[in-house]
Protein backbone atom coordinates (compact mmCIF):
# COMPACT_ATOMS: atom_id res chain seq x y z
CA UNK A 1 0.00 0.00 0.00
CA UNK A 2 1.17 3.53 -0.66
CA UNK A 3 1.85 4.15 2.98
CA UNK A 4 2.55 7.88 2.87
CA UNK A 5 -0.12 9.21 0.54
CA UNK A 6 -3.30 8.61 2.56
CA UNK A 7 -1.63 9.23 5.93
CA UNK A 8 0.06 12.37 4.65
CA UNK A 9 -3.24 13.65 3.29
CA UNK A 10 -5.09 13.03 6.57
CA UNK A 11 -2.34 14.60 8.67
CA UNK A 12 -2.28 17.67 6.42
CA UNK A 13 -6.07 18.00 6.59
CA UNK A 14 -5.94 17.64 10.40
CA UNK A 15 -3.22 20.28 10.80
CA UNK A 16 -4.90 22.72 8.38
CA UNK A 17 -8.27 22.28 10.09
CA UNK A 18 -6.70 22.65 13.54
CA UNK A 19 -4.83 25.75 12.48
CA UNK A 20 -7.98 27.24 10.95
CA UNK A 21 -10.12 26.60 14.05
CA UNK A 22 -7.44 28.02 16.38
CA UNK A 23 -7.07 31.13 14.21
CA UNK A 24 -10.82 31.70 14.28
CA UNK A 25 -11.07 31.22 18.05
CA UNK A 26 -8.04 33.36 18.80
CA UNK A 27 -9.37 36.05 16.49
CA UNK A 28 -12.62 36.09 18.47
CA UNK A 29 -10.68 36.34 21.77
CA UNK A 30 -8.56 39.23 20.59
CA UNK A 31 -11.56 40.97 19.00
CA UNK A 32 -13.32 40.83 22.34
CA UNK A 33 -10.19 42.18 24.00
CA UNK A 34 -10.08 45.09 21.56
CA UNK A 35 -13.78 45.62 22.10
CA UNK A 36 -13.09 45.80 25.82
CA UNK A 37 -10.44 48.52 25.26
CA UNK A 38 -12.49 50.48 22.76
CA UNK A 39 -14.50 52.39 25.37
CA UNK A 40 -15.31 52.67 29.06
CA UNK A 41 -17.50 49.83 30.30
CA UNK A 42 -19.69 49.98 33.37
CA UNK A 43 -20.31 47.11 35.76
CA UNK A 44 -24.00 47.11 35.08
CA UNK A 45 -23.55 46.31 31.37
CA UNK A 46 -24.35 42.79 30.15
CA UNK A 47 -20.95 41.97 28.54
CA UNK A 48 -18.82 43.60 31.22
CA UNK A 49 -18.11 40.46 33.36
CA UNK A 50 -17.04 38.39 30.30
CA UNK A 51 -14.92 41.14 28.78
CA UNK A 52 -13.34 41.92 32.13
CA UNK A 53 -12.27 38.27 32.60
CA UNK A 54 -10.84 38.13 29.10
CA UNK A 55 -8.95 41.37 29.67
CA UNK A 56 -7.53 40.44 33.06
CA UNK A 57 -6.83 36.71 32.30
CA UNK A 58 -5.86 36.86 28.64
CA UNK A 59 -3.18 34.14 28.92
CA UNK A 60 -5.43 31.62 30.65
CA UNK A 61 -8.34 32.36 28.32
CA UNK A 62 -6.11 31.92 25.26
CA UNK A 63 -4.86 28.57 26.57
CA UNK A 64 -8.39 27.32 27.29
CA UNK A 65 -9.59 28.40 23.87
CA UNK A 66 -6.64 26.66 22.15
CA UNK A 67 -7.19 23.43 24.12
CA UNK A 68 -10.91 23.53 23.37
CA UNK A 69 -10.27 24.04 19.66
CA UNK A 70 -7.63 21.24 19.59
CA UNK A 71 -9.97 18.85 21.46
CA UNK A 72 -12.86 19.64 19.13
CA UNK A 73 -10.83 19.08 15.94
CA UNK A 74 -9.19 15.92 17.34
CA UNK A 75 -12.55 14.38 18.27
CA UNK A 76 -13.95 15.14 14.80
CA UNK A 77 -10.94 13.53 13.12
CA UNK A 78 -10.98 10.57 15.51
CA UNK A 79 -14.62 9.92 14.59
CA UNK A 80 -13.69 10.27 10.95
CA UNK A 81 -10.84 7.74 11.33
CA UNK A 82 -13.19 5.37 13.14
CA UNK A 83 -15.64 5.59 10.25
CA UNK A 84 -12.81 4.92 7.80
CA UNK A 85 -11.64 1.94 9.85
CA UNK A 86 -15.17 0.55 10.03
CA UNK A 87 -15.49 0.88 6.26
CA UNK A 88 -12.15 -0.87 5.72
CA UNK A 89 -13.14 -3.73 8.06
CA UNK A 90 -16.54 -4.08 6.40
CA UNK A 91 -14.95 -4.08 2.94
CA UNK A 92 -12.35 -6.65 4.02
CA UNK A 93 -15.10 -8.93 5.30
CA UNK A 94 -16.95 -8.53 2.02
CA UNK A 95 -13.77 -9.33 0.07
CA UNK A 96 -13.19 -12.45 2.17
CA UNK A 97 -16.71 -13.72 1.44
CA UNK A 98 -16.91 -12.64 -2.21
CA UNK A 99 -13.37 -12.49 -3.57
CA UNK A 100 -14.55 -12.32 -7.16
CA UNK A 101 -16.44 -9.01 -6.61
CA UNK A 102 -14.32 -5.81 -6.83
CA UNK A 103 -14.50 -3.66 -3.68
CA UNK A 104 -15.86 -0.13 -3.67
CA UNK A 105 -15.02 2.49 -1.02
CA UNK A 106 -15.63 6.19 -0.41
CA UNK A 107 -13.55 8.82 -2.16
CA UNK A 108 -10.98 9.41 0.58
CA UNK A 109 -10.22 5.67 0.70
CA UNK A 110 -9.64 5.28 -3.03
CA UNK A 111 -6.01 4.27 -2.48
CA UNK A 112 -7.06 1.66 0.07
CA UNK A 113 -9.70 0.44 -2.39
CA UNK A 114 -7.10 0.12 -5.17
CA UNK A 115 -4.72 -1.76 -2.88
CA UNK A 116 -7.44 -4.14 -1.67
CA UNK A 117 -8.42 -4.82 -5.27
CA UNK A 118 -4.78 -5.58 -6.10
CA UNK A 119 -4.66 -8.00 -3.17
CA UNK A 120 -7.95 -9.52 -4.33
CA UNK A 121 -6.59 -10.03 -7.84
CA UNK A 122 -3.41 -11.58 -6.44
CA UNK A 123 -5.45 -13.97 -4.29
CA UNK A 124 -7.57 -14.96 -7.30
CA UNK A 125 -4.45 -15.47 -9.40
CA UNK A 126 -2.81 -17.65 -6.73
CA UNK A 127 -6.01 -19.66 -6.34
CA UNK A 128 -6.20 -20.29 -10.07
CA UNK A 129 -2.53 -21.17 -10.15
CA UNK A 130 -2.90 -23.61 -7.23
CA UNK A 131 -5.97 -25.21 -8.80
CA UNK A 132 -4.19 -25.60 -12.13
CA UNK A 133 -1.16 -27.16 -10.43
CA UNK A 134 -3.38 -29.50 -8.41
CA UNK A 135 -5.30 -30.51 -11.53
CA UNK A 136 -2.07 -31.16 -13.44
CA UNK A 137 -0.77 -33.24 -10.53
CA UNK A 138 -3.98 -35.27 -10.35
CA UNK A 139 -3.92 -35.80 -14.12
CA UNK A 140 -0.29 -36.87 -13.94
CA UNK A 141 -1.01 -39.39 -11.19
CA UNK A 142 -3.94 -40.79 -13.19
CA UNK A 143 -1.70 -41.11 -16.24
CA UNK A 144 1.06 -42.77 -14.22
CA UNK A 145 -1.37 -45.28 -12.73
CA UNK A 146 -2.76 -46.00 -16.19
CA UNK A 147 0.73 -46.41 -17.65
CA UNK A 148 1.76 -48.75 -14.83
CA UNK A 149 -0.73 -51.33 -16.02
CA UNK A 150 0.83 -51.97 -19.44
CA UNK A 151 4.40 -52.88 -18.38
CA UNK A 152 3.11 -54.71 -15.30
CA UNK A 153 0.78 -56.83 -17.46
CA UNK A 154 3.68 -57.63 -19.81
CA UNK A 155 5.98 -58.58 -16.93
CA UNK A 156 3.39 -60.91 -15.44
CA UNK A 157 2.58 -62.40 -18.85
CA UNK A 158 6.18 -63.19 -19.85
CA UNK A 159 7.09 -64.45 -16.37
CA UNK A 160 4.09 -66.77 -16.57
CA UNK A 161 5.36 -68.10 -19.91
CA UNK A 162 8.82 -68.65 -18.47
CA UNK A 163 7.32 -70.49 -15.51
CA UNK A 164 4.81 -72.63 -17.45
CA UNK A 165 7.02 -73.48 -20.45
CA UNK A 166 10.17 -75.18 -19.13
CA UNK A 167 11.00 -76.48 -22.63
CA UNK A 168 11.52 -73.03 -24.15
CA UNK A 169 14.62 -72.69 -26.27
CA UNK A 170 17.53 -70.67 -24.83
CA UNK A 171 17.06 -68.02 -27.54
CA UNK A 172 13.35 -67.58 -26.78
CA UNK A 173 13.99 -67.63 -23.02
CA UNK A 174 16.66 -64.93 -23.44
CA UNK A 175 14.28 -62.86 -25.56
CA UNK A 176 11.48 -63.10 -22.99
CA UNK A 177 13.90 -62.29 -20.18
CA UNK A 178 15.09 -59.21 -22.05
CA UNK A 179 11.51 -58.02 -22.55
CA UNK A 180 10.78 -58.54 -18.84
CA UNK A 181 13.93 -56.58 -17.97
CA UNK A 182 12.93 -53.65 -20.23
CA UNK A 183 9.42 -53.58 -18.78
CA UNK A 184 10.81 -53.74 -15.24
CA UNK A 185 13.01 -50.73 -15.99
CA UNK A 186 9.94 -48.90 -17.26
CA UNK A 187 8.14 -49.76 -14.02
CA UNK A 188 11.07 -48.44 -12.02
CA UNK A 189 10.94 -45.15 -13.95
CA UNK A 190 7.22 -44.74 -13.30
CA UNK A 191 7.59 -45.56 -9.60
CA UNK A 192 10.38 -42.97 -9.37
CA UNK A 193 7.92 -40.45 -10.81
CA UNK A 194 5.57 -41.19 -7.91
CA UNK A 195 8.37 -40.66 -5.40
CA UNK A 196 9.36 -37.42 -7.14
CA UNK A 197 5.83 -36.03 -6.81
CA UNK A 198 5.57 -37.05 -3.15
CA UNK A 199 9.00 -35.73 -2.21
CA UNK A 200 8.40 -32.38 -3.89
CA UNK A 201 5.10 -31.86 -2.05
CA UNK A 202 6.15 -33.05 1.41
CA UNK A 203 9.70 -31.76 1.88
CA UNK A 204 11.11 -28.33 2.62
CA UNK A 205 14.27 -27.72 0.66
CA UNK A 206 17.31 -26.66 2.70
CA UNK A 207 20.77 -25.77 1.41
CA UNK A 208 24.13 -27.14 2.55
CA UNK A 209 26.36 -24.36 1.24
CA UNK A 210 30.07 -24.55 0.54
CA UNK A 211 32.51 -22.99 -1.89
CA UNK A 212 32.90 -24.90 -5.18
CA UNK A 213 34.46 -24.47 -8.60
CA UNK A 214 31.42 -23.91 -10.82
CA UNK A 215 33.51 -24.19 -13.99
CA UNK A 216 34.69 -27.68 -13.08
CA UNK A 217 31.17 -28.75 -12.01
CA UNK A 218 29.67 -27.73 -15.35
CA UNK A 219 32.39 -29.50 -17.35
CA UNK A 220 31.98 -32.72 -15.37
CA UNK A 221 28.18 -32.61 -15.61
CA UNK A 222 28.31 -32.01 -19.37
CA UNK A 223 30.67 -34.95 -19.93
CA UNK A 224 28.37 -37.32 -18.02
CA UNK A 225 25.76 -36.91 -20.78
CA UNK A 226 28.02 -37.92 -23.69
CA UNK A 227 26.62 -41.50 -23.88
CA UNK A 228 23.03 -40.18 -23.95
CA UNK A 229 23.97 -37.61 -26.59
CA UNK A 230 25.47 -40.25 -28.84
CA UNK A 231 22.03 -41.84 -29.26
CA UNK A 232 20.81 -38.66 -31.03
CA UNK A 233 24.23 -37.85 -32.55
CA UNK A 234 24.55 -34.62 -30.60
CA UNK A 235 27.73 -32.67 -29.92
CA UNK A 236 28.79 -30.26 -27.20
CA UNK A 237 29.80 -26.67 -27.92
CA UNK A 238 31.27 -25.55 -24.61
CA UNK A 239 32.42 -22.05 -23.67
CA UNK A 240 33.20 -22.16 -19.94
CA UNK A 241 35.36 -19.59 -18.15
CA UNK A 242 37.86 -21.27 -15.86
CA UNK A 243 38.15 -20.95 -12.09
CA UNK A 244 34.77 -19.36 -11.40
CA UNK A 245 33.83 -20.04 -7.78
CA UNK A 246 30.48 -19.72 -6.03
CA UNK A 247 29.07 -20.60 -2.59
CA UNK A 248 26.23 -23.06 -3.06
CA UNK A 249 24.77 -26.48 -2.29
CA UNK A 250 26.61 -28.48 -4.99
CA UNK A 251 24.34 -31.52 -4.83
CA UNK A 252 21.23 -29.45 -5.47
CA UNK A 253 22.91 -27.25 -8.05
CA UNK A 254 24.02 -30.32 -10.00
CA UNK A 255 20.36 -31.28 -10.10
CA UNK A 256 19.56 -27.94 -11.77
CA UNK A 257 22.15 -28.47 -14.51
CA UNK A 258 21.15 -32.13 -14.85
CA UNK A 259 17.53 -31.10 -15.45
CA UNK A 260 18.47 -28.38 -17.94
CA UNK A 261 20.81 -30.61 -19.95
CA UNK A 262 18.45 -33.57 -19.90
CA UNK A 263 15.62 -31.30 -21.02
CA UNK A 264 17.80 -29.88 -23.82
CA UNK A 265 18.71 -33.37 -25.07
CA UNK A 266 15.11 -34.54 -24.99
CA UNK A 267 13.76 -31.59 -27.02
CA UNK A 268 16.80 -31.21 -29.31
CA UNK A 269 16.85 -32.02 -33.02
CA UNK A 270 19.02 -35.00 -33.93
CA UNK A 271 22.54 -34.37 -35.26
CA UNK A 272 22.69 -30.84 -33.84
CA UNK A 273 24.83 -29.03 -31.26
CA UNK A 274 24.16 -28.30 -27.60
CA UNK A 275 25.65 -25.00 -26.46
CA UNK A 276 26.69 -24.53 -22.84
CA UNK A 277 28.47 -21.37 -21.72
CA UNK A 278 29.60 -19.90 -18.40
CA UNK A 279 30.93 -16.39 -17.80
CA UNK A 280 30.99 -13.76 -15.09
CA UNK A 281 28.74 -10.72 -15.33
CA UNK A 282 29.28 -8.23 -12.51
CA UNK A 283 28.60 -10.15 -9.28
CA UNK A 284 26.88 -13.07 -10.99
CA UNK A 285 27.86 -16.23 -12.79
CA UNK A 286 25.89 -16.37 -16.05
CA UNK A 287 25.07 -19.80 -17.46
CA UNK A 288 23.40 -20.33 -20.82
CA UNK A 289 22.06 -23.69 -22.04
CA UNK A 290 20.91 -23.63 -25.67
CA UNK A 291 19.65 -26.30 -28.05
CA UNK A 292 18.05 -26.43 -31.48
CA UNK A 293 14.45 -27.57 -31.27
CA UNK A 294 10.87 -26.68 -32.07
CA UNK A 295 10.10 -23.14 -30.94
CA UNK A 296 8.12 -22.99 -27.70
CA UNK A 297 5.15 -20.59 -27.84
CA UNK A 298 4.97 -17.65 -25.44
CA UNK A 299 1.93 -19.11 -23.66
CA UNK A 300 3.72 -22.38 -22.91
CA UNK A 301 6.92 -20.53 -22.06
CA UNK A 302 5.11 -18.53 -19.37
CA UNK A 303 4.15 -21.80 -17.58
CA UNK A 304 7.36 -23.73 -18.14
CA UNK A 305 8.60 -23.40 -14.52
CA UNK A 306 5.26 -24.36 -12.94
CA UNK A 307 4.75 -27.64 -11.10
CA UNK A 308 3.52 -30.61 -13.15
CA UNK A 309 3.58 -28.60 -16.37
CA UNK A 310 4.80 -30.59 -19.38
CA UNK A 311 5.50 -29.26 -22.85
CA UNK A 312 4.39 -32.63 -24.20
CA UNK A 313 0.64 -32.61 -23.56
CA UNK A 314 0.08 -36.21 -24.66
CA UNK A 315 -1.11 -38.67 -22.07
CA UNK A 316 1.85 -41.01 -22.27
CA UNK A 317 4.53 -40.49 -19.62
CA UNK A 318 7.03 -42.19 -21.87
CA UNK A 319 7.62 -38.84 -23.55
CA UNK A 320 8.64 -36.98 -20.41
CA UNK A 321 8.71 -36.85 -16.62
CA UNK A 322 6.15 -35.67 -14.13
CA UNK A 323 6.72 -32.02 -15.03
CA UNK A 324 8.72 -31.25 -11.90
CA UNK A 325 12.26 -30.91 -13.24
CA UNK A 326 12.15 -27.24 -14.20
CA UNK A 327 9.96 -26.30 -11.22
CA UNK A 328 12.53 -27.84 -8.87
CA UNK A 329 15.37 -26.18 -10.80
CA UNK A 330 13.73 -22.76 -10.34
CA UNK A 331 13.19 -23.34 -6.63
CA UNK A 332 16.85 -24.31 -6.14
CA UNK A 333 18.12 -21.29 -8.11
CA UNK A 334 15.81 -18.94 -6.15
CA UNK A 335 17.06 -20.37 -2.85
CA UNK A 336 20.61 -19.54 -3.95
CA UNK A 337 19.60 -15.92 -4.53
CA UNK A 338 19.77 -16.36 -8.30
CA UNK A 339 17.42 -16.16 -11.24
CA UNK A 340 16.42 -18.47 -14.09
CA UNK A 341 14.43 -17.76 -17.23
CA UNK A 342 13.64 -19.39 -20.56
CA UNK A 343 13.63 -18.05 -24.11
CA UNK A 344 12.62 -19.60 -27.42
CA UNK A 345 12.68 -18.19 -30.93
CA UNK A 346 13.64 -19.28 -34.44
CA UNK A 347 13.83 -22.96 -33.43
CA UNK A 348 16.19 -22.23 -30.54
CA UNK A 349 15.50 -22.96 -26.86
CA UNK A 350 17.62 -21.19 -24.24
CA UNK A 351 17.73 -21.38 -20.46
CA UNK A 352 19.58 -18.55 -18.72
CA UNK A 353 20.74 -18.82 -15.10
CA UNK A 354 22.29 -16.15 -12.86
CA UNK A 355 24.00 -17.21 -9.62
CA UNK A 356 25.85 -14.95 -7.14
CA UNK A 357 29.64 -15.45 -7.27
CA UNK A 358 32.09 -15.34 -4.39
CA UNK A 359 33.29 -11.81 -3.65
CA UNK A 360 37.05 -11.32 -3.64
Amino acid sequence: MKKSSLVHKLVCEYLICLLGVLCVLLSIVFMMRELCNSRIWYGTEFLYPLLHKIHTNLGEVTTIVCLTGWLFVTIIFALRMWLYLREVVRTSEQMALHTEIPVRMSGHLKEVQDELNRVRELVLYNERKAKDAEQRKNDMIVYLVHDLKTPLTSVIGYLTLLRDEPELSPELRARYTGIVYDKAQRLELLINEFFEITRFNLTVMELDRRKINLSLMLEQTANEFLPLMEEKKLKWELSIDSELFIVCDPDKLVRVFDNLIRNAIFYCYEESDLKLSLSRRDDYAWIRMENSGRTIGKEKLSHIFEQFYRLDESRSTSTGGAGLGLAIAKEIVDLHGGHIEAESEEEKIRFLVWLPVCRE
